[in-house]
């Protein structure tokens, strides 16, 4: 065996591991993308609690196990995402490096949110912030960030700005060397760090809890939040399924690369189901509990101003920068509690920050070209982000697509190829993603009353002509080696042989995998985000929307093409042809080989702890080849 080079790095502890996965899921996420998502939306905010309902069932059919899959992958082959689906075929690389580039895209902006807090927080410190007077009131709290803190009463009619504010360039820096500072030490020193970054917000959670529900007229915002059910919702904003889905992503942390580098600095035997699933709670355990702290200091809000919960001015950033500094003016140490709220939006921020990087640096450090740096070498306008912020949406649910598809459908491709033919093979990807794609024609391009009916008839008649002919193919095979296959021996070995080769594959390794998760991943998963990305993207806004009638792809919010809606559709295409690129040309990404590849191709992985390893021989490629 060849000698190895540097021995991976370990998570100081278990504990350590679990707080910065997290802390990196939780992070801002929650509060600006996830909370803020959906309780400011235009509709009444008693359609939450449904929305709600979709993000669990969002939360075990695709993010609970999609979460299992970049965790055991990256356990199993020590490296981040790049080389994980690198490993199922070199043309696979450009998955790995759109998720990565879906992170670096998210932390971009991020970043500018927590200079923004920052910046908050210091400013607090001075006379002519709101958030210490006595009688001030959300809507003067919310004014004076956006004037003020992000400098928007300077911005042009047609949204564009007109200078740049110095406070939040010197924020931006600090942002980013703090970043920086939490990753040069390493992992140990990284999960260390965050028993603050994310203990200290735990603590701080439960004291704003404790102080909001104890407020007057807290239960009304708490009955807001979960108990009044508005079922409308459901059927009057279908593209509440795919949003359930993109928020998901972002509360559990996974398209953006940083599951898969987290869990390739645990041991290889760790049980990974384990882990997922205590990521899985805490995070949506952390949601829950915020949503009690949120809506109940929205009911005191309502209380003190007279006007029903409902009737708030909730648009944008007034939540957590007009409703929580308020309540938070009226606790004993009045200021001091309102900048304690922005340094606990800091520390969360922080966390995601750095854990959306260190996505981006574990695939780096891991390539040939970049191998022998250290991290610490590697690591060294609020129209756009809201702009940005919409259109990432799609490009979590098109790496999510990738992702679930490598895994259910490319791994194991050439050995399946080999045994029942390309044609039965590809008739079976037909029929699977051929009627998808007929149906979601049918439901999201025809505007007739009966569009559902006709799309499901589509789907089930394309469907099962695709079997048929898969079925008299499979026949065909059966008859060159009789004895060999029954009928639905072959057709299960179609179905699911692969997957659960994966699925044994892991197992040997990182703990037990249990079936329904080889059977979501390779016979619903990919399906469902299909169809909701084709939802989401022809999604159109109603009568009281700021475009109405218009489609929120290309329109979002009302903004100008340009520069606005150009950003967003940059941001879709350039992961898009990330993926692209490899898949057509997979040489360029060359120079992302896994260190030492050749050599531990030919090796037992199983005798290699701390090195990824790539199984995609040269016989392993033909097929794909020849196919592009």
């Amino acid at each position: 065996m060849a000698e190895v080079e540097k021995e991976r790095e370990r998570w100081s502890s278990k504990t350590a591991f679990y707080f910065t996965a997290v802390g990196a899921a939780v992070g801002v996420s929650l509060l600006w993308q996830q909370i803020m998502e959906e309780a400011l939306s235009s509709y009444h905010l008693t359609s939450l609690i449904l929305f709600k309902s979709t993000d669990l069932l969002a939360l075990f059919v695709i993010g609970i196990p999609l979460l299992i899959l970049e965790i055991s992958l990256g356990q199993y082959y020590q490296t981040g995402d790049v080389g994980v689906f690198g490993s199922f075929h070199r043309r696979w690389r450009g998955v790995g490096l759109s998720s990565v580039a879906c992170a670096y895209m998210v932390v971009t902006y991020y970043s500018v949110l927590i200079a923004w807090v920052i910046h908050a927080f210091f400013d607090s410190f001075g006379d002519e912030a709101p958030w210490a007077k006595e009688d001030v009131t959300g809507a003067a709290a919310i004014t004076y960030f956006l004037e003020e803190i992000i400098g928007t009463k300077t911005v042009k009619d047609d949204g564009l700005p007109t200078r740049m504010i110095g406070p939040n360039v010197g924020y931006s820096f600090l942002t980013w060397f703090l970043i920086w500072g939490c990753l040069a030490g390493g992992t140990k020193w990284t999960g260390r760090i965050t028993y603050f970054t994310m203990g200290f917000p735990i603590v701080l959670l439960f004291v704003f809890l404790g102080r909001a529900v104890s407020l007057d007229g807290s239960e009304d915002g708490i009955k807001e939040y979960i108990g009044i059910w508005d079922m409308s919702v459901l059927t009057e904003r279908p593209d509440c399924w795919s949003t359930a889905v993109s928020q998901i992503f972002f509360s559990i942390g996974v398209t953006f690369g940083i599951m898969t580098a987290f869990g390739s600095y645990n041991e290889r035997n760790e049980p990974a189901v384990l882990h997922s699933c205590v990521i899985a709670v805490a995070n949506s355990m952390f949601s829950f509990i915020t949503g009690f702290a949120v809506f109940a200091a929205m009911g005191h809000l309502a209380f003190i101003e007279g006007v029903a919960v409902k009737d708030l001015e909730l648009g944008g950033f007034s939540l957590v920068f007009g409703t929580w500094p308020v309540v938070f003016g009226t606790l004993p140490g009045g200021i001091h509690m309102v900048r304690l709220l922005f340094f606990d939006l800091f520390l969360l921020g922080i966390d995601s920050g750095f854990g959306l990087i260190e996505g981006c640096l574990t695939a780096a450090a891991d390539t040939v070209f970049l191998s022998k740096y250290s991290k610490a070498q590697l690591a060294g306008g609020l129209n756009f982000l809201d702009v940005v912020d919409f259109y990432i949406n799609f490009v979590l649910l098109l790496v999510g697509f990738f992702e679930t598809f490598a895994a259910g459908w490319i791994y194991g491709l050439e050995e399946q190829v080999a045994e029942f033919g390309a044609l039965a093979v590809f008739s079976y990807f037909a029929a699977n993603f051929g009627s998808v794609i007929l149906a979601c024609g049918l439901w999201f391009g025809v505007a007739v009353d009966n569009a559902v009916w006709a799309g499901f008839v589509g789907l089930i008649l394309f469907y099962v002509a695709g079997m048929g002919v898969t079925g008299f193919l499979l026949t065909m095979k059966m008859n060159e080696k009789p004895g060999e296959y029954t009928l639905f021996g072959i057709f299960f070995k179609l179905g699911f042989g692969n997957i659960m080769d994966l699925r044994d594959k892991l197992s040997s390794q990182i703990g037990y995998l249990p079936g329904v998760w080889a059977f979501l991943m390779k016979q619903i998963i990919p399906h469902i985000i299909l169809i909701l990305f084709i939802n989401l993207a022809r999604s159109e806004y109603d009568e009281t929307g700021p475009v109405p009638g218009k489609s929120r792809f290309g329109h979002y919010g009302g903004y100008t093409a340009w520069p606005y809606q150009i950003l967003g559709y940059g941001a879709v295409i350039f992961a898009f042809f990330l993926f692209l690129v490899g898949l057509v040309v997979p040489d360029v990404y060359n120079g992302l080989t896994l260190v030492d590849e050749k050599t531990f191709m030919e090796e037992d992985i199983s005798e290699v702890p701390f090195k990824a390893v790539n199984v995609g021989t040269e016989k392993e490629d033909k097929v794909l080849d020849t196919a592009m």
